[in-house]
């Protein structure tokens, strides 16, 4: 286990400890991912800074029609949070599905995104809402798309080691839109997800302006149903167009066999069912026919 444990101030503070212990520190929020695999050895450090009391990381935030969340907030705050559930609609949902109450009153949304699973509940309602990361290391700071970061299941493309994710920021969809967000599952919280569903959708004189689709685990990283989106783009918000665009959902996704989350063919079979249900949810929140 660790040895030091610290609590920067900044952003910056934590990045010059990070280089101080060279490779042997480790950031840490809510900790209930990092903390148990430190205990089964599946991680190693000397350090843990602790990023959770940074000011600029734990804030909710909308300037210049986008929304910013700090990467230290946690799901209980971004559930509850009045901006979120009125803009992002879609976010408020994954975050109430993380886990159990206890978990989201700690666990963090940078924590949900840099531990880069593919079925990251609050990952795919950002990545619906086509959100970027700003990451900051010692030569400054970069703002990414979110699919940016992953290089596969649980392989992040932020070292945690030398780099903090200080926060997200997406824009506030315009005009008639309407999003949704929906979790199959074994049991409501603490097991691993079957397949989730995030779905944003804009209408223009009840046609679909544009339209995001997000999925896991059904990849190595989160996935967006490119062919689908691109197919509804000028369709009429009509159940039909609905059922189809959920069908090529379902052929674009690839989920693969596995004993803790039921067999492909089952996965793939309601991957057209949670998306045929959750673009139903978005376009009737949009005001459209469905």
């Amino acid at each position: 286990m660790w040895q030091e444990y610290l609590y920067p101030e900044s952003v910056r503070e934590a990045v010059d400890l990070l280089a101080e212990w060279v490779g042997q520190a480790r950031l840490v929020a809510g900790g209930t991912d990092l903390v148990l695999q430190l205990r089964r050895g599946e991680r190693q450090t000397a350090c843990l800074i602790d990023v959770s009391r940074i000011t600029e990381m734990c804030g909710i935030g909308e300037a210049d029609g986008a929304i910013t969340v700090g990467a230290a907030v946690t799901h209980a705050r971004v559930a509850a949070s009045p901006l979120i559930r009125r803009a992002a609609p879609v976010l408020a949902q994954a975050a109430s599905e993380v886990g159990s109450p206890e978990i989201r009153n700690v666990a963090t949304i940078g924590g949900n995104v840099v531990n880069a699973q593919p079925a990251a509940d609050t990952a795919l309602a950002l990545l619906a809402l086509e959100a970027e990361a700003e990451v900051v290391g010692v030569v400054g700071a970069r703002w990414v798309p979110l699919l940016d970061l992953y290089r596969g299941a649980g392989r992040s493309a932020v070292d945690s080691t030398v780099e903090v994710v200080r926060g997200f920021r997406f824009r506030v969809p315009a005009g008639r839109a309407g999003s949704a967000y929906r979790r199959l599952g074994k049991c409501k919280s603490i097991a691993l997800p079957v397949l989730c569903a995030a779905t944003l959708v804009r209408l223009e004189a009840d046609r679909v302006v544009s339209a995001a689709i997000s999925l896991g685990p059904v990849a190595p990283r989160p996935f967006r149903a490119a062919e689908a989106e691109r197919w509804l783009a000028g369709r009429p918000a009509t159940a039909e167009t609905v059922r189809q665009a959920a069908a090529l959902a379902q052929d674009e996704a690839q989920p693969r066999d596995s004993l803790l989350r039921c067999a492909r063919e089952y996965r793939q079979a309601m991957v057209g069912v949670l998306v045929q249900s959750t673009l139903e949810q978005a376009l009737a929140a949009a005001g459209g026919a469905p």
